[in-house]
Order: C-alpha cells, then structure tokens, then sequence
C-alpha cells in the first residue's frame, strides 16, 4: 500500500489514521499540496484531491472509498461494526460536508501567513472562483467562525452520555471524519487552540483517536511509486451491478468530482456497483492503470 499525501492534509490525516487503527505498513510518497502534481496524474488520470491510496497499479480516490478499501483488505479491526454502520456513516457525512467546509475557512483566513502563499488561488480555481485577496480571506473567516463553534459544542454533547466514542461504543468511520475536522485547527499552529480548550470530553476523545497512530510508514519517492504501478497488473475486476441508468462495463466513460476539484479522469469502465466505480486507463508512463472512485460524490458520464 502506498498513500500520496502531504503533511497539513486533514483528509490524508484520515486515511493516515485508518493505517493506523489497521496497524498496518505503507509506503509514503509526499506530493505537491497544490497543482501542477506531475508525478501523481500518471497514475490518477487527473483527479486532483489529495490524498490517494496505490496498491499495485490500482489507484483508489477520494477517502470515502479509501478507509473502505483499507476495510476489505484487513478487515479487523473493523471501522464499520454493523450494529454502528449506519449512524457512523450519517455523522460522516455531516462531518464532512457541513462541519468541515466553514472550518476550513476559519483555519485558513486565520492562518495565511503559514500556508504556502499560492495555496488559496489554488483551491478558488478548483472551484471555479475568483483567487480571493486576504481580505476576503478574513471576512470569510469571520463568518465561518459562526458556524464552526456551534458545531463544535455539537460533537462535545455527544459524549454526555458516556459514550467512548461518537457513533457509540465502538471506534468507527465518523471518528475519523469529525477528527480530521477538528485537528485542521491547529495542524499548522496553536493559534487557534482556544476553541476547543473549553470542552474537555473532545480533549479526551482526540487523544484516543491520535493514539490509533499511522501504522508502519517507510519513505518512498513518487518515480518508485510509477515503476510500482509500471511493473504491477490491476487486479482482476469484480463482478459488477449497475444500474438502469448505468453505463456498462465495457463503455468509454468520463467521471469527475461532483463538488469541486473536477477534473475528469477518462477510460474504460470495468466495474461499477451501488458503493464505487472503477475506470482502466492507459498511461505512457505508469502503463495499465485502474482507477477507483466512490460512487456517491461523483458524476459518471459516456463519452
């Protein structure tokens, strides 16, 4: 397993912590936070999220379907026990698409001075803005902090009744979501640490979470990682179960982000199901690739 990431990623914080939870080995290649990142679209096609697990030549995006990935493959310990899945996976939702996106624009109005100067034009174009000035970035930040701080008292009420851990009283999927959130507060400074300081039960849980760790991580470096993906063959494709409105394996299609970062990523569709879609590409540098996506989040198009 192979994760291509970098270090102030909240979502790479995720998966680095699934590895963990898995305690299992992985080889880490560090990549550009912003874009152009031309030694990782050999192997992605052009999708532009961070972060993305490799095994082989299969390339998995976006964490939705990578803690799931990591799930089949070593499945105990589990982060989707059945009497938790469900609700775990309700909060992650929440988490990720209602608690992060003010968060982030409070951390990074607040922090643009420890972020790599370009990082803010970057994101503007993934979502097809214009590049915001630091003015805007404060305001921004200022109307963010309104609805970052109700959220957080949130997630601390969650624990009033002595529950170990968010969905109950196991560690799942939603642990990992509202943590990732939570620890963008402070991934590059303390200046912002005042906002959780208040609430003691969060404190408590995020220690156990930070104490999953990040498994057995050995540096490798990206022109590795495509002669890893050059000599591997895919694996074989499971059995898909599309639906009508489907296209078919077989079919020359285009997917792409559904909410920013849209770049398409073009092939052959191989495998489609109700949890994830997996595209075979050719590259002139990796070789035979197969791209994995999740199926929720992503627009799935023939060409």
């Amino acid at each position: 397993m192979i994760l291509h990431h970098y270090d102030f990623s909240n979502y790479s914080e995720k998966a680095r912590l699934a590895l963990g939870y898995k305690r299992l080995a992985w080889g880490s290649v560090i990549i550009p936070p912003i874009a152009p990142k031309p030694d990782l679209t050999p192997l992605t096609g052009g999708y532009r999220k961070t972060p993305v697990l490799q095994v082989g030549a299969d390339i998995y995006c976006d964490t939705a379907l990578i803690v799931r990935e990591l799930e089949r493959r070593a499945p105990e310990p589990t982060l989707f026990p059945p009497h938790l899945a469900a609700s775990a996976d309700a909060v992650a939702f929440w988490a990720e698409n209602r608690l992060f996106r003010p968060m982030s624009l409070y951390v990074s109005g607040n922090n643009m001075d420890v972020l790599p100067p370009t990082l803010q034009a970057d994101r503007a174009r993934m979502r097809g803005l214009p590049e915001p000035d630091d003015a805007t970035m404060r305001r921004a930040a200022a109307r963010s902090a309104t609805h970052v701080r109700p959220q957080i008292a949130a997630i601390e009420s969650m624990f009033t009744d002595g529950r170990a851990w968010i969905a109950g009283d196991a560690p799942t999927i939603a642990d990992l979501a509202v943590y990732h959130a939570l620890w963008f507060i402070t991934a590059r400074t303390d200046r912002l640490a005042h906002e959780l300081q208040p609430h003691p039960r969060i404190h408590a849980w995020m220690a156990k979470v930070r104490a999953f760790g990040h498994g057995t991580p050995t540096p490798m470096s990206a022109q590795d990682a495509i002669a890893v993906a050059r000599s591997s063959t895919p694996e074989e494709a499971r059995p898909s179960s599309p639906q009508l409105e489907d296209p078919k394996p077989g079919d020359l299609v285009r997917i792409r982000a559904d909410d920013y970062g849209r770049d398409p990523v073009e092939g052959e569709l191989v495998f489609i199901d109700d949890r994830e879609i997996a595209i075979w590409r050719t590259d002139p540098i990796a070789g035979e690739i197969v791209v994995h996506f999740p199926r929720l989040g992503y627009d799935l198009r023939p060409l």
